[in-house]
């Protein structure tokens, strides 16, 4: 699939560069590839489906995180597909074991958007009861015997073993197709929920900010944009302290949007934090990341302001869409919680040129800019999680996340 390949080094080369802003922005775009990927994808037929999705998913994930492992909504959302690969694969499985018919569909697979192919749908209670059949352990028997028990049924998980009889060869070749289909429509699923996060948050301004009531916020995130302006048009009268979120200052364009959108706005500086805490009833944030413990990745500078919220009692409401939600704990040797952007955000080269050590020979400064990207917030200093699935506390997180990815595909 030389066209494939072709994207996928192309969006490769765009994450190494930084050339893609915003998590739901690369989020999407991530989705996308991994659908192309899969509608192109041949299996031969005498394999697996599932396992070669998952192999070719797996294959181009992995490029993608290790090309811009700080921005862990690509990992987030190639997991999630992997996870809807396992779940079609565990559906067919079951629903032939409930004796349902799911193979007299069209044979167009190759149908991206999904549009136009009249599959039946399985009822979520029969799937379930077909599970808890299907997933028992096997018997003594049939382990001293060898033969796999799903061998008595009429479809056996492509996961699994083969067919067994040449016979079975058109029934497994409409299954192959169905799987692939109903992957593709899992995942034309997943790129609606990321594109509509905002809208979904949103949704949930009118029950969190109430009237005359200050919120505080720091750096740049449309997703707390979108809340605030919700919670206006519902004719709420509140007042909005953005701290600027220096060295970038990303905390002045929110301001301005703010004031375009009608809301009234105050700029302070993120030292003022701590001084202006006690005016203010909530403190509301964007996350880069949400980890499997509760803990936040968001801008520099959150932490300070959870810090000084903790401290008078106020609470601090993190917005995050799910495809943020990162099933991986801050020790996890794979998490890079961190990246250092460049020092002339701080100081003109002319500054830092002035401060070399020329006289030892060298060259080695005197003087070290750090200049992070993120901050981390314990799970602690989190009061709730609002998602595009409803409000959360931050003890409830890993139980979420669990629903949308699998442990098979944790580490890639």
């Amino acid at each position: 699939m030389p066209d494939v390949q072709s994207m996928v080094l192309e969006f490769v080369n765009k994450l190494r560069k930084r050339k893609i802003e915003g998590s739901q922005a690369t989020a999407r775009c991530t989705v996308e590839l991994l659908r192309s990927v899969i509608s192109h994808h041949r299996v031969p037929h005498h394999a697996n489906q599932a396992s070669a999705l998952i192999d070719a998913v797996k294959a181009v994930g992995a490029q993608l995180v290790a090309a811009n492992p700080v921005e862990l909504a690509v990992g987030n959302v190639v997991r999630r597909v992997l996870h809807i690969i396992r779940e079609e694969d565990l559906s067919l499985a079951t629903a032939a074991v409930a004796g349902l018919d799911l193979l007299d569909a069209s044979d167009d697979d190759e149908d991206v958007n999904g549009k136009g192919i009249g599959y039946p749908a399985m009822s979520a209670a029969v799937v379930a009861a077909a599970a808890r059949s299907t997933l028992r352990p096997p018997s003594l028997q049939t382990l001293l015997e060898g033969t796999p028990e799903s061998a008595t049924v009429p479809y056996t998980s492509s996961s699994g073993a083969d067919s067994e009889s040449k016979s079975k060869s058109a029934d497994k070749s409409s299954i192959t197709r169905k799987l692939k289909h109903d992957v593709i429509e899992g995942v034309n699923q997943l790129i609606h929920e990321i594109a509509g996060c905002h809208e979904q948050i949103a949704e949930q301004a009118i029950e969190h900010i109430h009237q005359n009531e200050v919120i505080l916020t720091l750096g740049s995130s449309r997703t707390v944009l979108e809340f605030l302006c919700a919670a206006k048009e519902k004719k709420r009268s509140f007042r909005v302290f953005v701290a600027e979120g220096a060295p970038r200052y990303q905390g002045h364009l929110l301001a301005k949007d703010l004031v375009a959108r009608g809301l009234q706005t105050t700029v302070i500086t993120d030292s003022a934090v701590f001084a202006m805490i006690s005016r203010v009833n909530m403190v509301i944030i964007g996350a880069h990341a949400v980890m499997a413990n509760g803990g936040v990745i968001g801008p520099v500078g959150v932490n300070m302001a959870a810090l000084a919220a903790k401290k008078h009692a106020v609470p601090f409401v993190v917005l995050a869409g799910s495809h943020k939600l990162c099933p991986l704990y801050p020790h996890n040797p794979e998490v890079l919680l961190n990246e250092l952007r460049s020092p002339s955000e701080l100081l003109d080269f002319g500054e830092f040129s002035d401060c070399l050590d020329f006289g030892s020979g060298s060259g080695s400064p005197l003087l070290q800019v750090v200049n992070p990207t993120f901050d981390y917030v314990p799970p602690s200093l989190v009061s709730l999680f609002i998602t595009d699935t409803g409000g959360h506390i931050p003890s409830y997180m890993y139980r979420l996340i669990a629903d949308y990815y699998s442990a098979d595909d944790l580490v890639m």
